[in-house]
């Protein structure tokens, strides 16, 4: 503290020149446009200083460190040397600071009220980009944290230290812009931000800061064509354009004159561009289908990009798992030229795998690839009544939902419970299945649809077969 008379060391930020006043710079009027164009009342926020940023008597000042918050730079120096002892030992409780993000602690013996400590990046020619996005955050940061605290002013020294190797004039740059931004659009309350330089810096920031802070329309003319190509977006952040997300109307650019909706197209919409599936208010769509206002058009068209949907997850979907358990299976074709999918109940662990896991990809992924026609084997209905009943119920949704493609479905030496179980399915669970469901006895019956060599049946089942025919041949003789 000085003693009691003597004139402070502490400076009053009052009393410095804001760099709305101009020095020989006369005003001319030119319609022309500037992305960081002329603005008295941020021009009056914006003060120069050259010298220690320790000493000022804003609401809050910078400090820049490193992660562990133990940096000893010039800055930093000042700093812990006129707030106290007692800053050290609050770093210690912040447990270090990660490089884009600031943290504050009480000024102790300084004017400032607060500290607020930043990490630059170190900076890299072949990291360029990341180092930019790092200090463009350590500026919207301290600014973010400034407004949260309602804080009047703030002071900034340079955070890009000479140790971090970062280039001054490309530092100054994002700092100049950033402030700029966050002012015109979050900075009604902030009064006034001090840019704290030393004999080195000084000579740069008054070189650049009529870029971003023109004094009248002649500097913002003349500074026009010397801003950088990357400006960054509106809240000053540095873009990379290989990096930005697009949205276009119609992803693909894929163009029908016909109107009509191929599946081709659809699919490669889906599978290049995942915002092609995002189609209007789905809750609300939901909510006309309930109330039954949406119209058969409309109806059909949704039913069509869910299937599309689906077809081009069972396409991608890896289905090796299910392959291994020899449960589901496609064979051949039948006579009509139908894909055959072959289900074989005995193979299917109902309580040793997680069902609903398996029962999307052994029923909703297959039905939807193509016109089927279902061969049951061994009393499967039996086996999913008796153990899952969920998967009953989410097979049933299956069918319903594209029974259209389900052309027929044989059950092989069906029980009298499978047929009792079939029934009560087809009555009540899916309507309008009952005419495609037949019972086989015995293979050759099954032969007369679907040839031999067009279907692999499990050993079990000729060998069932086998017997059955040799016992029923001796009961008639």
């Amino acid at each position: 503290m000085d003693p009691l008379g003597a004139r402070s060391q502490f400076v009053e930020v009052q009393n410095l020149p804001t760099w709305d006043q101009p020095q020989g710079v006369q005003d001319e009027l030119n319609s022309f446009e500037s992305p960081f164009p002329f603005r008295q009342d941020i021009n009056s926020k914006i003060v120069l200083f050259n010298g220690d940023v320790a000493l000022l008597n804003c609401t809050a000042i910078v400090n820049t460190s490193n992660e562990t918050l133990t940096d000893k730079n010039p800055v930093s120096d000042s700093i812990h040397r006129n707030s106290g002892p007692e800053l050290r030992d609050e770093l210690l409780k912040l447990k270090g600071c990660r490089t884009g993000e600031a943290k504050m602690t009480e000024g102790f013996n300084l004017a400032a009220r607060f500290i607020i400590h930043t990490v630059g990046p170190k900076y890299k020619a072949k990291y360029r980009t990341a180092a930019e996005s790092s200090l463009y955050s350590c500026y919207r940061n301290v600014m973010q944290l400034a407004k949260e605290h309602a804080m009047a002013s703030v002071g900034f020294c340079v955070v890009s230290t000479v140790k971090r190797a970062y280039p001054l004039e490309d530092a100054t740059h994002i700092a100049l812009r950033t402030i700029r931004r966050f002012l015109e659009n979050h900075g009604e309350n902030i009064e006034m931000v001090v840019f704290a330089v030393s004999g080195v810096e000084e000579p740069v920031y008054r070189k650049l800061m009529p870029l971003y802070y023109p004094r009248s329309k002649k500097e913002e003319r003349i500074g026009l064509p010397l801003l950088p190509a990357n400006i960054g977006n509106s809240e000053g952040e540095p873009v990379v354009p290989e990096r930005q997300i697009r949205i276009a109307e119609k992803p693909g650019n894929l163009e029908d004159d016909s109107g009509d909706d191929s599946l081709e197209s659809d699919l490669g919409l889906v599978g290049s561009h995942a915002f092609a599936r995002m189609e209007g208010d789905v809750d609300k769509q939901r909510k006309l289908i309930l109330q039954g206002q949406m119209s058969e058009a409309a109806q059909q068209k949704q039913h069509q990009r869910n299937y599309n949907r689906w077809l081009c997850r069972a396409r991608a979907e890896d289905l090796s798992d299910i392959a291994a358990l020899k449960a589901l299976y496609q064979t051949g074709v039948d006579l009509c030229g139908r894909t055959v999918m072959v289900v074989v109940g005995r193979n299917i662990p109902v309580t040793l795998i997680d069902m609903e896991k398996v029962n999307e990809k052994m029923f909703i992924l297959p039905f939807v690839m193509s016109k089927l026609t279902i061969c049951v084997i061994s009393n499967w209905l039996d086996v999913l009544i008796m153990f899952q009943k969920p998967f009953l119920a989410r097979f049933s949704f299956c069918v319903f939902r594209f029974k259209k493609n389900l052309r027929a479905f044989y059950f092989i030496h069906p029980t009298f419970r499978s047929k009792v179980s079939t029934w009560f399915f087809t009555t009540f669970s899916v309507s309008g299945l009952k005419e495609k469901v037949h019972h086989i006895e015995n293979l050759q019956q099954l032969f007369t649809c679907i040839l031999p060599e067009q279907i692999d049946i499990p050993p079990f089942v000729l060998e069932y077969d086998t017997r059955l025919i040799f016992i029923l041949s001796f009961l008639s003789s």
